[in-house]
């Protein structure tokens, strides 16, 4: 049955739909109200969801979903990227399968297969919650839109040499750091030593800071996390100035940005960042257990870390 209920002078009426979206209309009277939902039900009335665009949904998303969500500014970022895309002009109503399917190859044309693998990914949940929650489509064409192969994962080291022509590009030598640049070098060095991701070390907080481990209360995986430091970690940390709430100082664009520069100065092209969490594993998977190894990190699921945990051959071999 539909629901109707009062609404300021009106009458709201909200229908459930075999699909499961919910469209909702209001009205003058509750009479009119109750009509328009018992004709919806019965299919006899041709509802107006397809007047939205996908631009429409990807703005609302923005606005009212995203926020909800730890990488909130990824994903506002992204849905503004996807609604400035000729496809974001398309209304939900005709939006097909076909059109995703080209979006997608042309965007295969511009960038990575994991950067589409992960618009794909946002985009349909914005589909989901327009279709689940707004009632503004009946069917998500992108179920049938196949993403893009997930590309190898990376398995590049970071060496000594290379932390330090990083640093000395950022023209960081030793002692405490006077500049931005400096503590970037600093945060880079920390990330080989504890396999903490770079949100996560730009946000850690001075309380969080113990005599040999550092508590992240809100980590990628939701759970509370106890990082135990190193001796050159502690001594990074012993470097840093407690002139400011965060431990680094840095927001998240400048570090970016530096670490770019210094590292194409430095010439190292296909350095990123993150590769300092997979080196860190890879050396910290030398003196851990699985399970162990599993708590620092922060995964569930150990499974996840054969992703990182690369022990060669000749390794194993002088284990047997």
């Amino acid at each position: 049955m539909p629901h109707v209920e009062r609404r300021g002078a009106g009458w709201r009426c909200r229908v459930r739909m075999p699909d499961g979206s919910r469209p909702s209309k209001s009205f003058r009277t509750k009479a009119e109200a109750s009509a328009w939902g018992l004709a919806m039900e019965a299919g006899t009335i041709e509802t107006p969801l397809g007047q939205h665009t996908l631009g429409d949904a990807l703005r609302r998303y923005a606005a009212e979903v995203a926020p909800l969500h730890k990488g909130e500014r990824w994903e506002v970022l992204r849905c503004g990227l996807i609604a400035r895309r000729p496809v974001a002009a398309k209304r939900l109503h005709s939006l097909t399968t076909a059109d995703l399917a080209a979006d997608r190859d042309a965007r295969l044309a511009e960038v990575s297969a994991g950067s589409v693998r992960r618009e794909m990914s946002l985009l349909g949940s914005v589909l989901e919650v327009a279709r689940r929650e707004w009632g503004w489509l009946r069917v998500n064409p992108l179920r049938d839109v196949r993403k893009p192969s997930a590309p190898a994962s990376r398995k590049r080291r970071v060496s000594d040499d290379e932390v330090q022509r990083v640093q000395l590009a950022l023209g960081y030598t030793g002692g405490p750091p006077e500049t931005a640049s400096h503590r970037v070098a600093l945060a880079f060095e920390f990330a080989v030593e504890t396999a903490m991701r770079a949100g996560e070390i730009l946000g850690l907080t001075w309380p969080k800071v113990r005599a040999k481990a550092v508590t992240l209360p809100a980590t990628k995986n939701g759970d509370v996390r106890d990082v135990p430091l190193s001796a050159r970690a502690r001594e990074i940390i012993g470097l840093l100035p407690r002139d400011a709430d965060r431990v680094f100082n840095l927001d998240a664009p400048i570090r970016d940005a530096l670490f770019r520069k210094a590292r194409d100065r430095a010439g190292i092209p296909d350095l990123h960042f993150h590769d300092s969490r997979a080196e860190a594993i890879w050396r910290l998977s030398r003196k851990l257990d699985v399970l162990e190894l599993a708590r620092v990190i922060g995964h569930r699921d150990v499974r996840s870390l054969m992703i990182y945990f690369q022990v060669n051959a000749d390794d194993l071999a002088d284990r047997l």
